[in-house]
């Protein structure tokens, strides 16, 4: 035993607590381990050996160790050693192993299958939200399996993670969460912005419904699951979307830096993110998400602005093209459902937007030159107005394929922005044209300059949007004459002018019949919800609600009264319609914005005037008063002459009793009860006075100088950021202008007859369902990918250089070497000790020795032959 340990010596390793502390006892342990099994252990012996060694480096958290002794080149990792360290990994949350073990043979591709992401959702922590959220959908499919016998147990979702060949069989399986859960999940939170996720491998449609979905589910989960032994579909993004539920900030970052499509997968992150902090109960949570969902739409802004700058044209395709990996939506549209503002504040972004608005229009035409072209069409012919030439982006569709395959570092996409742009009749005639015989010559399809040049002009946003202000104001007008001029009883009445006006109503109703119905992919019922939820469609239906009844009731003339005082509201309903349509005017834009906040800050301080005006008004009236039972005069005097004494009308004869004031009044019971004025109370009238002044101290001088307060507070706070606001808004007038006919109400009865025989008769698609929207597949779509990724790369590099340079960078690596020279001045001391320790030791046997010799040199029991030798001490020559 001593000799094998003797033999072994270079395995022992000794440590000593006290001088190298108690942290180090991991480090002295592992590498004590992994030396043993080197040492024992042949060099051209597998990898297999060492798994030990790497799951214990995985437990501990000790990547460096790692690095040092399993990962410097002499072992030879294969994926199979690696797989089950990388599952441990991921669910402990270690992304510097994740990212090592990527680095050193791990390919994402075979490890992620559908089987061990389902297994890695089973391994969340039963405290997270994501786990709350999916078990209650997965409660709702196994409501649904009644028939089939329910699995008190559960597995081990270790089984499925590290072990894919035991697969979940029978009824167990529906007890399991499935990807239907995550699809689910993932539909609530992210909405109808995008497709359902999973629905392939789990062999659904998107048209399903909900419950029709379930049992399908269930009965796919009872039978062999064949789609759990399939790769997954772009695993980056699965483990991007599996993180960032979890809130999982590092572990996110790195996914989406190994993923493509930065910038959509950083607006998806951020919308995910902001939706469960919405869910999240925690305050710490709350604001962990928060930070982390911030975090990603700077990511975005960033990496597109490094798009932006390198090509403008690509960075605007990047921005509408749809996108398989997030279930065909744009950026554009994952921006607005993520309410990333600082996105859209992007000079790239508000650049494709104003192109859009223009149309093929110059973006420096003044507004007067468009409204002469409204009044005068011939004038569009003229060049009064300036338009881009699209020949030259036109010849980009003839380049040859060869060329696109230019370098990623600028080139010319053979994509113009006439693509973007397209309208529904463009893309009709588009396809037609694609349809076309090839003996046809392309040129015949070519449009007239006049009939060119007229829908250059019609079907630009920005004049749809001039056309329809000019005749909303028309509608106003008309509004106001019918209504102060030419409103008369029935029988006499509706008159003309006023059928003139329940006709172009009618107009605004189909208008927003079809904004409602007929815009998005989504069912009907989905889409009618979106269209509720905007502030300015409630507005609409408000206004087209009052309308109907005002119409009804005027009718009659029992009711002609009624009506009249529902269409003057109406009108004021309206009229403030108006605001929504200036909030595309630059400098009016932010204001409105402005006003919108403190309308919020003015609902606050209305309650708490509502609660102190209440307060005062009742105990002012039963301190004048002691019997009025008159409704109407209780209301007037409780509420409205206490809001009239915040504006200085005080009516001394109506609160000071002492005082003869000539007024026709009674005692009796019976006279106030017939209706007759109720004399005043004077036996507390000094209380009335006292109570007056308190009421308008705290009235005139606090709740006013806090609301001044509060919208100063709002001014300052949103002033600064007014600007970002207004672009965020900006996106969603220009859609909704884009979407709109050409022609204005009541004209615009001509475009939805048009539309109707276009899509219900003749069955023709309409590609203005899907705003902003461009296909891109094959080659382009993954030179695009590869371009965006080019530049993500750069951004990431020039941030890791500012990183490295930075002070805070540059102390850390200072404390790191300042450690190490600690490290090797204590190992110095050490050895000088132990070197001082041996010099005592070798003094002592010299000593010895030399007693020894001279006890010998003076016995007669040795007869030495020669003398004892003579102990040489060289002297070292002085340096010159």
């Amino acid at each position: 035993m001593t000799l094998s340990i003797y033999q072994n010596r270079d395995l022992i390793t000794v440590y000593n607590g006290e001088q190298e502390g108690l942290d180090d006892f991991d480090t002295v342990l592992l590498k004590a381990l992994v030396r043993a099994s080197k040492k024992t252990s042949n060099r051209a012996s597998s990898a297999s050996e060492y798994t030990e060694e790497l799951k214990l480096a995985v437990a501990w958290n000790r990547v460096d160790i790692a690095k040092s002794e399993l990962f410097n080149g002499d072992i030879h990792w294969r994926y199979e050693d690696l797989e089950d360290s990388m599952t441990d990994a991921l669910v402990n949350d270690k992304p510097q192993f994740v990212r090592l073990f990527t680095e050193n043979g791990l390919n994402i591709l075979d490890y992620l299958t559908y089987r061990r992401l389902e297994g890695l959702y089973r391994s969340l922590s039963d405290s997270s939200l994501v786990y709350t959220l999916l078990h209650r959908r997965l409660g709702e499919r196994q409501s649904i399996s009644t028939s089939l016998p329910s699995i008190p147990t559960q597995l081990d979702p270790a089984i499925s993670l590290k072990a894919p060949e035991s697969a979940l069989l029978g009824s167990s399986a529906v007890q399991e969460l499935s990807l239907y859960e995550v699809s689910r999940l993932l539909w609530d939170i992210l909405g109808d912005v995008c497709q359902p996720f999973y629905y392939k491998p789990l062999k659904l449609e998107r048209s399903t419904s909900t419950r029709k979905a379930l049992r399908q589910v269930n009965k796919l989960l009872l039978g062999e699951c064949s789609y759990r032994d399939q790769r997954c579909f772009c695993p980056w993004a699965a483990l991007f979307i599996w993180a960032v539920l979890q809130n999982r900030s590092e572990m996110a970052i790195y996914f989406w830096e190994m993923g493509g499509e930065s910038v959509h997968s950083a607006l998806s992150g951020c919308k995910m993110l902001r939706e469960l902090s919405r869910l999240a109960v925690e305050t710490e949570t709350k604001l962990s998400m928060k930070e982390l969902a911030q975090r990603f739409e700077n990511l975005a802004h960033d990496v597109f602005s490094e798009c932006y700058q390198s090509d403008e044209r690509r960075s605007f395709t990047l921005l509408i093209k749809r996108s398989e990996v997030w279930g065909g939506a744009t950026c554009l549209q994952m921006a607005m459902a993520a309410d990333a503002r600082l996105f859209f504040s992007h000079d790239g972004v508000q650049s494709l937007l104003s192109q859009i608005w223009w149309g093929d229009m110059e973006r420096s035409t003044e507004v007067w030159k468009l409204l002469l072209g409204f009044f005068v069409p011939p004038l569009i012919y003229t060049n009064l107005i300036s338009f881009r030439d699209q020949e030259d982006e036109g010849k980009t569709n003839d380049i040859p394929l060869a060329r696109d395959t230019d370098s990623m570092d600028g080139g010319e996409t053979v994509l113009s922005f006439a693509d973007i742009k397209k309208t529904e009749e463009e893309t009709e005639e588009y396809n037609a044209l694609m349809s076309r015989p090839k003996g046809c010559s392309p040129s015949t399809a070519k449009r007239p300059f006049i009939f060119k040049r007229w829908r250059e002009f019609w079907f630009a946003p920005v004049t749809s949007f001039l056309g329809n202000v000019l005749m909303y104001f028309l509608f106003l007008l008309l509004f106001t004459y019918v209504l102060l001029v030419d409103f008369k009883k029935p029988p006499l009445g509706p008159t003309a002018a006023e059928l003139v006006l329940y006709f172009w109503v009618f107009t605004l109703v189909c208008e927003e019949i079809r904004q409602s119905i007929c815009m998005g992919s989504t069912t009907v019922l989905q889409r009618v919800w979106h269209y509720i939820q905007d502030m300015w469609n409630k507005c609409d239906l408000t206004a087209i609600i009052l309308f109907i009844i005002g119409m009804c009731c005027r009718m009659f003339e029992w009711s002609y009264w009624f009506g009249r005082a529902v269409f003057s509201i109406d009108f004021m309903v309206f009229t403030l319609r108006l605001i929504h349509i200036f909030a595309v005017h630059k400098q009016l834009g932010p204001k409105i914005i402005i006003v919108g906040k403190m309308m919020k800050d003015a609902f606050f301080f209305l309650f708490f005037l509502g609660v102190w005006l209440m307060a005062y008004g009742v105990a002012n009236q039963a301190l004048l008063y002691s019997y009025d039972p008159r409704p109407d005069w209780i209301l007037r005097r409780v509420f409205y002459r206490p809001y009239l004494h915040i504006f200085g009308q005080i009516p001394l004869n109506e609160l000071d009793a002492t005082k003869e004031w000539d007024v026709n009044c009674t005692t009796d019971v019976t006279l106030i009860q017939a209706g007759h004025e109720p004399c005043m109370d004077k036996h507390a009238n000094w209380l009335v006075i006292v109570l007056l002044v308190v009421y308008l101290m705290v009235t005139n001088i606090l709740l006013l100088n806090l609301l001044i307060a509060m919208f100063s507070y709002t001014f300052s706070k949103v002033q600064d950021r007014s600007d970002t606001h207004w672009k965020f808004q900006r996106y969603n007038l220009i859609v909704e202008y884009h979407s709109r006919p050409s022609l204005a109400p009541p004209f615009i009865i001509l475009s939805h007859i048009h539309l109707f025989i276009k899509r219900i008769i003749c069955q023709v698609p309409s590609e203005k369902m899907r705003h902003f929207v461009l296909e891109l597949k094959g080659r382009k779509a993954s030179r695009l990918m590869t371009w965006e990724s080019i530049q993500k790369e750069n951004l990431l590099s020039a941030q890791n250089k500012r990183q490295r340079d930075s002070d805070t960078e540059r102390l850390k690596r200072t404390s790191v070497k300042v450690d190490s020279v600690l490290k090797q001045m204590a190992e110095m001391r050490d050895h000088d000790r132990r070197l001082r320790v041996v010099e005592a030791e070798l003094e002592y046997c010299s000593s010895a020795l030399s007693w020894m010799v001279e006890a010998f040199s003076q016995s007669n029991l040795i007869k030495s032959t020669r003398p004892p030798p003579v102990h040489k001490v060289e002297q070292c020559s002085p340096s010159p």
